[in-house]
């Protein structure tokens, strides 16, 4: 089935997005992130404080969003484009190693800032949330969950392993009540998000099986 193309406003909304997010990381890596404002942020962009707020709820979500901008749904696209043939568990472990590891140059600069700033390090580990509904609902086809609370339940344990996964490769070495902490990272990407993913394989190939019988 074809996807409908998005609307005039709904375009307009996806531009304000991107002008925000932008602008907030360009600012910080020029300011650093604790000398910018939302109201500069919002500036720049060419909108007004108030609709700012109708984004994002802080600076660091702004910041945050350059790197995570539209993973969820990137996710959830790849694990829809693998074949039937592919084991559902290996579509969405290679689905999220992808999406998480194949960042710009922006995203790289956005990472940067990240791993120095401990608000920030809580705002990347927040969006995995994120992950849950559009997986959700591209499991639920594959399965056909009629329901969708088995598709539910794997999606969420999925964004819980990949907070796993980033937090224990994100975590701070000396005093985290710094502004500003070393961030030593703990082995590569991939193998974190891997090793977090692997116990959840079982519970997708009985799932599979189920539907299969």
């Amino acid at each position: 089935m074809t996807a409908t193309p998005p609307g005039l406003r709904e375009r307009k909304k996806q531009a304000t997005r991107e002008a925000l997010r932008e602008a907030a990381l360009r600012l910080a890596v020029e300011r650093g992130p604790d000398r910018v404002r939302v109201e500069d942020i919002a500036e720049a962009a060419g909108v007004s404080p108030r609709t700012y707020n109708n984004y994002f709820a802080s600076r660091e979500q702004a910041i945050v969003s350059a790197v995570t901008a539209d993973r969820e749904a990137r996710i959830a696209a790849a694990v829809a484009a693998r074949t039937a043939d592919v084991r559902l568990a290996d579509a969405v472990t290679e689905a999220v190693v992808e999406q998480y590891t194949n960042t710009g140059e922006r995203a790289h600069e956005a990472l940067l800032l990240i791993t120095t700033r401990p608000a920030l390090r809580d705002a990347f580990l927040e969006t995995t949330a994120g992950i849950e509904p559009p997986l959700a609902a591209v499991i639920a086809e594959r399965l056909d969950d009629t329901g969708a609370h088995t598709a539910r339940v794997l999606a969420a344990s999925v964004a819980a392993a990949v907070r796993i996964a980033l937090e224990t490769w994100l975590r701070p070495t000396g005093d985290a009540d710094t502004a500003e902490t070393l961030v030593v990272p703990s082995g590569p990407l991939p193998d974190q998000l891997r090793t977090a993913l692997a116990p959840l394989a079982p519970a997708f190939d009985a799932a599979e099986q189920r539907t299969q019988t």
